[in-house]
């Protein structure tokens, strides 16, 4: 759509509400050059006033019912962006603000116009001569009855004399209901003070015009918003006589502004209060106006609402957010707090001049409370339940930034202790908490700039000694926190969905290894084991990646051991995963380890292309002591043992600390160790060093 096309729907749009001289064709090209004009200050082509201008020249080219400007509003907040692409909606908004001030502006200086010409005419009425007063008369009377304004004559003590018929439209009362009684009586309450001290000041001549904007209840419940311009006519003495007051019906304009400030406020889908709204309140609960005022912050998240939108799709997932939406402002607004939606199935509830943490915490169980009320959706009765993040402060020593974050990760704790619950924040844990996300925000950087490295923990062999294999175990050269190890970053990268990239940069780094140890060491090189995780695991690319590293390393298949959980081996149906036959195929060995964890599948593991298990955990540990182990995880390590001999599946025993220890799980049939027994963690070169020398 071009400027010619938009500047045509602008004038369907418009010309049928107004008279106006100019020919059709004019009127579609003077449109269009505002239309340009409009566009170039939008997008920085024009030096800003433009919008401006385009709302006067509507005016004065006889655009002037108020229906125009409404129509026009609307259509340029629905059409611009289309018009001009990747145009921002608060310049927008800015824009057709300013498109309606320069109309209104306008109009108000034609109003003023309108109103020296009525002041005239009866000024001439009063002075003339008869025959003259006559002329005047009717000119007053032609604008009086003709006006698009309401017009009353009114004394100065605010009683109606005299109305034209916009009068009797704008207020939506009869003639004869307006006459005679007080012009105060058109406005509510909350306006009354301003138009009496307006029509006080008029009356005693202290002021010669007066200007305001009201709003008015008609009986239908409608509020009807007015622009008032009121003027004193002085007799033939030069005394105050009485007043002229035009009213002019902004309803509509003041509508769509108020929609305007609406949608930038607040949340389009509930109706709640938005992070715009929500950011300006929280600078106001933070004003220290006076000792020891407290503020308090709940984010609230929704347990489990993907899983409502994944199974019932997105309209049902929509109206549970505004139920939940609902009862939340219901609440919060007898308690004069602020329900907001972050996005998502994200809530913030503020409460300023807090009462301390417990009348918050009661607030937070009661909002919880009308959460979890079951809804009725269609055919479809849903149970919401939510977690919740507890802040409540001294306004003093805090800031917007630290509240809010504070709240998130204390929420982060809420559902990572088991949801459905809430918790009150805790510097110390909180603390712990930002040293994780300062790791998660770090890492990816920490993989662009090599601050990770890979050294390997020795596996070998209980019957000869001899180390077979080696574990990757992936480090972090962190440039605050020092050397760090896999504990300390991989849960992190499996929280952020970072471990898919972080597995494949290890897999790389391994395989290059065991490429290099394959060449210089034969067959005494190693068998480079790699842990992967449930997540990496269930990676679709999985075996593409696979493929191309050991593809560009030139590492043989068999010399790698892909070591994977046993919950990763199966789908959501039970059955086995196709990864496992296209890596045993390729002849990649695979490793299984937190073994036992579902001893009732623990069966379905015998006919898996397996190389081996992998124990480790408590039981196994305390065989290290000097005392005659405990009968408990004696048989406990014993049957993970017998399991896996019964599959035909080598068991290998990681932690082993001791020589007692190793001993032991040689007699329960163990064939592999890893762990400080078979050697501490070592680089790659330190290996192929290991290997050559016990040749």
């Amino acid at each position: 759509m071009d400027r010619l096309e938009f500047a045509q729907r602008w004038k369907r749009e418009i010309v049928h509400t107004s008279y106006v001289p100019l020919a059709r064709a004019d009127i579609v090209q003077h449109l269009a050059d505002c239309v340009d004009r409009l566009i170039g200050e939008l997008t920085g082509a024009s030096p800003p006033g433009a919008a401006l201008d385009v709302g006067a020249e509507l005016v004065q080219i006889h655009f002037t019912n108020p229906e125009v400007l409404s129509r026009t509003l609307r259509l340029f907040a629905a059409d611009l962006p289309a018009l001009v692409p990747g145009l921002r909606r608060d310049r927008l908004f800015t824009a057709l603000g300013d498109l309606a001030a320069g109309f209104a502006g306008r109009l108000r200086e034609q109003t003023f116009d309108e109103q020296e010409v009525i002041k005239q005419a009866v000024l001439h009425a009063r002075d003339a001569a008869e025959e003259a007063l006559r002329a005047s008369e009717a000119r007053f009377r032609a604008v009086f009855t003709a006006s698009a304004l309401g017009i009353a004559v009114v004394t100065r003590d605010g009683v109606i004399e005299e109305v034209n018929a916009a009068m009797t439209r704008i207020f939506r009362r009869a003639e004869a209901d307006l006459v005679g009684a007080a012009v105060f009586e058109l406005v509510d309450d909350e306006w009354l003070d301003a138009l009496t001290d307006v029509v006080t000041e008029l009356a005693a001549g202290d002021a010669g015009h007066g200007f305001l904007e009201t709003r008015f209840t008609a009986s239908d419940g409608a509020h009807v918003w007015t622009r008032l311009s009121a003027s004193l006519v002085r007799d033939a003495g030069g005394e105050p006589g009485y007043l002229v007051l035009l009213y002019e019906d902004i309803t509509d304009r003041h509508m769509l502004q108020e929609q305007f400030r609406r949608q930038a406020t607040h949340d389009p889908l509930t109706g709640l209060a938005n992070r715009t709204q929500l950011q300006t309140s929280l600078d106001e609960a933070l004003e220290r106006t006076h000792p020891g005022r407290r503020v308090g912050l709940c984010y609230f998240d929704l347990d489990g609402f993907k899983a409502v939108n994944d199974s019932l799709g997105h309209p049902i997932g929509d109206r549970l957010l505004r139920q939940v939406a609902q009862r939340l402002e219901v609440v919060t607004q007898d308690e004069g707090a602020l329900a907001a939606r972050m996005g998502g199935d994200e809530f913030v509830v503020l409460v300023p001049d807090s009462q301390g943490a417990t009348a918050v915490v009661d607030l937070v169980e009661r909002l919880l409370r009308e959460i979890t009320r079951p809804v009725l959706i269609g055919s479809h009765e849903l149970s919401a339940s939510a977690s919740v993040g507890i802040v409540e402060r001294e306004v003093d020593g805090t800031d917007a930034d630290a509240l809010l974050r504070d709240a998130d990760i204390t929420l982060y704790r809420a559902k990572r202790d088991g949801r459905a619950q809430w918790v009150l924040f805790d510097p110390e844990r909180n603390a712990a908490a930002r040293h994780r996300f300062w790791l998660s925000a770090a890492l990816p950087a920490a993989l662009d700039q090599n601050e990770l490295f890979v050294e390997y923990e020795p596996v070998q062999r209980l019957e000869t000694g001899k180390l077979v294999a080696v574990c990757a175990n992936v480090r972090w050269d962190h440039e605050e926190f020092g050397e760090l190890g896999a504990d300390r970053f991989v849960e992190v990268a499996e929280e952020t969905g970072l471990i898919t990239r972080l597995g494949s940069w290890v897999l790389e780094q391994v395989c290059r290894h065991a490429a290099r140890w394959a060449e210089r060491l034969g067959d005494d090189a190693p068998v480079a084991a790699v842990n992967l995780s449930v997540r990496h695991c269930r990676d679709p690319e999985l075996v593409a990646d696979v493929q191309g590293i050991l593809r560009r390393t030139g590492l043989p298949p068999r010399s790698l051991a892909l070591c994977l959980p046993e919950r990763a081996l199966f789908d959501h149906q039970g059955d086995p995963v196709d990864t496992l036959e296209i890596f045993a195929e390729m002849g990649i060995r695979l490793v299984v380890y937190e073994f036992g964890g579902d001893y009732r599948g623990v069966g379905r593991l015998r006919h898996l292309p397996l190389s081996g298990i992998r124990i480790d955990g408590p039981h196994l540990d305390r065989l290290a002591e000097p005392t005659d182990p405990d009968p408990l995880d004696e048989h406990l390590v014993r049957c993970a043992v017998g399991a896996a001999q019964l599959m035909d599946f080598p068991v290998i025993a990681g932690g082993v600390r001791t020589e007692l220890q190793a001993r032991r799980l040689r007699e329960f049939g163990v064939s592999l160790v890893q762990g400080p027994y078979a050697g501490e963690l070592a680089s790659a070169l330190e290996i192929e060093q290991i290997v050559a020398a016990s040749r």
